[in-house]
């Protein structure tokens, strides 16, 4: 960074996290925190200002927006700064999301203070950081395509798992009944299962969704 501080915003909803986020990186060399956000809509306003170089973003927050929809507003614009996920956790459904939206990195809070540190620094030059597990699924996705679930699949699965019936996760994702019953038929074929409570279990036992 030629010198000049990695400014970083710290986003998440619990005060805790924040301080020990902020305490952590304090210690860092070359690396400032010039903001706090509680809010996922906080976080988009606040690094539209043009003085951060790296969000870290948690993935669940409260109410409103998710982490993954704030990535995506904040990567979107043009000059933006680069988005670390900081989560508790890493199943499919979060973490392809959140990629999806423009993420450069996925890191969990169990994480060494050093490896957060670290992560900061190469988020701040465009390069990806992402913890091993998470590493791992991804390769696992691309080396085995055919049985994994698709980004929608997982929606569709996700809703299962809340308990809503074929008709509700079409009106709630904007899809037929009869394309969600479709979903459903290559989710069964992909984890071996002809059940929604089996699905949804095997699902849950493989990380692929969170309950």
């Amino acid at each position: 960074m030629n010198g000049t501080p990695i400014r970083v915003l710290l986003a998440d909803d619990h005060p805790v996290v924040r301080a020990g986020l902020r305490a952590v990186l304090a210690t860092e060399p070359g690396i400032e925190v010039v903001a706090e956000a509680a809010t996922a809509e906080e976080a988009v306003s606040r690094a539209g200002r043009g003085d951060v170089d790296v969000v870290l973003m948690d993935i669940q927050f409260g109410k409103g927006m998710n982490g993954a929809e704030a990535t995506a507003a904040i990567t979107r614009r043009t000059e933006a700064p680069r988005v670390l996920i900081v989560t508790t956790y890493d199943t499919d459904s979060d973490i392809l999301p959140a990629i999806e939206a423009g993420a450069t990195g996925y890191l969990l809070k169990d994480a060494p203070p050093e490896d957060l540190a670290a992560a900061v620094r190469t988020a701040a030059e465009g390069r990806t950081a992402l913890a091993p597990t998470v590493a791992d699924r991804l390769m696992t996705r691309l080396r085995t395509p055919g049985t994994t679930l698709t980004r929608r699949e997982t929606e569709v699965l996700t809703l299962v798992a809340e308990g809503l019936s074929n008709q509700a996760i079409g009106a709630r994702l904007h899809l037929t009944e009869g394309t969600v019953k479709s979903h459903l038929a290559r989710i069964y074929t992909k984890l071996g299962v002809d059940s929604r409570t089996a699905a949804v279990a095997t699902a849950t036992a493989l990380g692929l969704i969170r309950r």
